[in-house]
């Protein structure tokens, strides 16, 4: 199936791999990065006429972007860095292709019942993983 048949719905993070090491080469202060790591967050997924939507919720703060695949985005990530994203679908990914200081690659690969996130920067890769609900 394809991403977009799969992403919708509500998906609560399970768990999470070198997701510190990650935040580290993207810029993020020490104590931000204690906080994420400690931070349970949902990613509440739509998409509309081909127009997405992924608001990620969370006690620390809330994220939302909207968009098309194809289209550049100017939006500011959860940790505060201003970035220009394009997406695009192919198979059962997500594929956030950000620009900015530094860049990165965020991938998500979608299941039935599950999903992992897979973020890359210089050299760094984690990796979260959402459980639908």
């Amino acid at each position: 199936m394809a991403a977009e048949d799969l992403a919708p719905g509500k998906w609560n993070l399970s768990g999470s791999d070198n997701f510190d090491d990650y935040l580290q080469t993207v810029g993020v202060n020490f104590a931000l990065r204690k906080i994420a790591a400690h931070t349970k967050s949902e990613q509440h997924i739509s998409v509309d006429g081909g127009q997405w939507t992924i608001d990620t919720i969370s006690t620390f703060k809330n994220h939302s972007i909207t968009f098309r695949p194809g289209q550049e985005v100017s939006h500011e990530t959860p940790d505060g860095r201003k970035v220009k994203s394009t997406f695009k679908v192919s198979g059962n990914k997500l594929i956030e292709d950000q620009k900015g200081d530094p860049n990165s690659t965020i991938t998500r690969t979608f299941q039935s019942d599950k999903f992992v996130m897979e973020l890359i920067c210089k050299g760094a890769t984690a990796y979260r993983h959402y459980s639908k609900f």
